[in-house]
């Protein structure tokens, strides 16, 4: 794989071109956050309740006295052996911004239907430090839509991101961010969900991938990602000195 070889000069005028767009990519991001910010709130009205290592805990209580909660829901089922590795992926960005999301008012909590035993022993063998809850025995999973039933399954449909698809596409468990506010009066509101490849942007890796020379270098989404303690050592680049 080579790209075009030119003069700077030629490079410059193809950078250029290239800036407007990133710059245009730039606005549209910011757009799309306003409109994000803008969007209709629902109450939650459902009592949901968690395993978590302290205990039984409500979706009140995994906000640890802040007023935004952000959930990732992992794919670690109650009968799987280890947590999807996309899930793994993204997850291996969170532990560094912690300090910077609870400093501003904002908690991050990882919830899978997975019992909290399996859900502890994969955290460790992951290294992670995030809160991470069970949802077991709770509808919380299916009612945000990143659960299915075997009965669901079964269906001519399920609904996942937001649309009708085929359960051959779906899975029992699939991923998803979303995110809630809690205010002065104790009342949570549902602000905004996100699902597929929508929290990709959560992955520094990719961002970081994005501007390498090869890019993201994938046949299909992700298809080069494995857990971070499942890589073989990667091959060394030839050098003449060998």
């Amino acid at each position: 794989m080579q790209n075009d070889v030119v003069s700077r000069e030629e490079c410059l005028e193809a950078r250029r071109a290239l800036l407007a767009k990133e710059k245009e990519a730039t606005r549209l991001r910011d757009s799309v956050n306003a409109a994000r910010l803008a969007l209709p709130w629902v109450k939650v009205d459902k009592d949901y309740l968690f395993e978590s290592p302290e205990g039984r805990k409500s979706l009140a209580d995994l906000f640890d006295g802040r007023s935004q909660l952000l959930i990732y829901h992992f794919m670690l089922g109650p009968d799987w052996d280890a947590g999807c590795t996309g899930c793994s992926f993204l997850s291996d960005h969170v532990d560094g911004a912690l300090p910077h999301l609870n400093h501003h008012d904002v908690t991050w909590v990882a919830v899978s239907r997975a019992p909290l035993d399996k859900i502890a022993a994969y955290k460790q063998r992951m290294g992670w430090k995030f809160p991470w809850v069970s949802s077991f025995g709770s509808d919380f999973n299916f009612d945000y839509h990143v659960s299915f039933s075997p009965e669901d399954l079964a269906k001519d449909k399920v609904f996942y991101n937001f649309t009708p698809m085929q359960p051959a596409d779906a899975n029992d468990e699939l991923p998803g961010l979303s995110a809630f506010y809690r205010n002065d009066k104790g009342e949570i509101f549902h602000t905004y969900s996100s699902y597929a490849r929508g929290p990709e942007e959560l992955i520094g890796t990719l961002m970081i991938l994005d501007r390498a020379p090869k890019g993201r270098n994938e046949d299909s989404t992700m298809n080069f990602v494995r857990r971070h303690d499942e890589y073989q050592e990667a091959p060394k680049a030839p050098s003449c000195c060998h």
